[in-house]
């Protein structure tokens, strides 16, 4: 299949163009983050665990994933725990966000902060 050329736009149709464009984004709503638990939007971004600071935190670890997979490529020694380290945490901040629940004990784009737990309901 051959795909055919557009025809090239006048200076006049590329301004309208980009005025419809400009109306149409502005009309849109903002989005809604379906995807993530309404507790953890709840929390704002000032919050130590929000959704805006996790995110980051995801895209961060991602970027580290990729280092430790050369490094397990190149049989470096520790490779395979970092490796399964970096991928269990990325998976326990992806159900924060889905469900709402903190289930590590780090935190911190580099898991370098540690949670402080508390005992709500004493035994007995």
């Amino acid at each position: 299949m051959i795909k055919k050329k557009r025809k090239p736009m006048t200076e006049e149709q590329r301004q309208a163009a980009c005025e419809r464009l400009a109306k149409a984004r502005a009309a849109k709503p903002p989005a809604k983050k379906s995807s993530i638990h309404h507790t953890v939007i709840a929390k704002g971004d000032e919050h130590f665990l929000s959704a805006k600071n996790v995110q980051s935190w995801i895209k961060n670890q991602k970027e580290q994933l990729a280092e430790y997979r050369a490094s397990v490529r190149r049989d470096i020694k520790g490779a395979k725990a970092k490796l399964a380290d970096c991928e269990g945490y990325i998976r326990n901040l992806q159900y924060y966000l889905r469900h709402g629940d903190y289930c590590d004990d780090r935190y911190g784009a580099y898991q370098e902060k540690r949670i402080k737990w508390k005992t709500i309901v004493p035994k007995g």
